[in-house]
């Protein structure tokens, strides 16, 4: 079917959300076992540990274990601090955190520490962007915080807007002034349903149902994701395989032999890739073992993959080729691996 689908059901017991975009899966949220890691956007207050000596980082006691504060400059071991969660932590290895803490909604981001009124800068029009700020202005008069306007506010009703405000800030409040008992759980993150509602666009259709997965097969477009395989236009594929050290993805021209056959692999492969990673929930170091190409088609490749990259909401980093032809990249661990959720 052409147009937008958001269905929000279960999948293996679990909360769930998808996106459909002309019929194919663009997107997709699945909530962590409850035995699983604090999701990103948990905020908790931490307790200090031990510092790293050599990084520069902290070792922070939390309710659920410990967690690792990349800039630990000027905190003591017994302090207490706000944290929040950045993302899922790898096996073994410490919950990554923030003291940089955001509230943030559909509308709006509340910013404690970081005063000053800020309107997204993909709202152009100048008009809405001085209602927007009068609006705003009006809402923080008076209040510590800092506020972020997003951009779905361009087309959106200012009373919702405000009630979001409003909200974000009473729960930063909360949080924040919340009694000091030792390491404490403070605001859960959000679960998968949640965060689709808080982050992805209005679709033409919502289906809430029980049973939307069903309806519109996304349940078999799940399941096919489980398969390393991706089939790409003119008949070229990659397979997309996660390991412990990183994400591989070998890209291969199947039957075309023609001259330009490795950079079209490559060029399909770059405008799907970012696809793939968010409905596999994949993140870390990934490297491409591309398809063969001559090295001046090397610039076309990489600014198909920025331009892809670019709309793509998780930050990656495109770090470039390495001295093998390979190229890497490095993503922020938003989510969890689909594979995880299987188990």
């Amino acid at each position: 079917m052409k147009g937008s689908v958001v269905a929000l059901d279960q999948w293996k017991g679990r909360g769930a959300a998808a996106m459909l975009v002309d019929g194919k899966l663009t997107d997709l949220l699945i909530d962590p076992a409850a035995q699983e890691m604090p999701v990103p956007g948990t905020i908790y207050r931490a307790i200090c540990d031990r510092p790293l000596k050599g990084q520069g980082g902290m070792m922070l006691r939390i309710p659920d274990g410990t967690a690792f504060l990349r800039q630990g400059k000027g905190l003591a071991p017994g302090q207490s601090i706000f944290v929040q969660v950045t993302g899922f932590a790898e096996e073994g290895k410490a919950v990554p955190v923030t003291q940089k803490i955001l509230f943030k909604s559909r509308y709006a981001i509340v910013t404690p520490n970081a005063p000053g009124v800020n309107i997204s800068r993909a709202i152009r029009d100048d008009d809405i962007r001085d209602e927007l700020m009068e609006l705003a202005k009006s809402m923080m008069e008076g209040v510590p915080h800092g506020l972020i306007l997003r951009s779905i506010c361009e087309h959106s009703d200012h009373e919702e807007i405000a009630d979001d405000i409003a909200l974000m800030l009473g729960q930063a409040d909360g949080v924040l002034d919340a009694d000091d008992n030792g390491a404490e759980l403070l605001l859960d993150g959000p679960d998968a349903q949640l965060l689709a509602w808080r982050d992805w666009p209005a679709p033409d259709v919502m289906a809430a149902n029980e049973g939307s997965f069903a309806d519109y097969e996304i349940d078999s477009m799940v399941s096919e994701t489980l398969d390393d395989y991706v089939p790409l236009s003119g008949g070229a594929s990659m397979y997309v395989e996660p390991t412990r050290a990183l994400v591989a993805v070998d890209i291969n021209t199947g039957g075309d032999t023609s001259v330009a056959a490795g950079l079209k692999a490559n060029i399909a492969a770059a405008r799907d890739l970012p696809r793939q990673m968010r409905i596999r929930g994949l993140g870390g170091q990934i490297t491409l073992d591309l398809a063969p190409m001559t090295k001046k088609d090397r610039q076309t490749f990489e600014s198909v993959l920025r331009a892809a990259f670019k709309a793509d909401s998780i930050d990656t980093a495109l770090v470039g080729f390495t001295p093998l032809g390979h190229y890497e990249l490095q993503r922020k661990r938003e989510r969890l691996p689909l594979k995880d959720c299987v188990e």
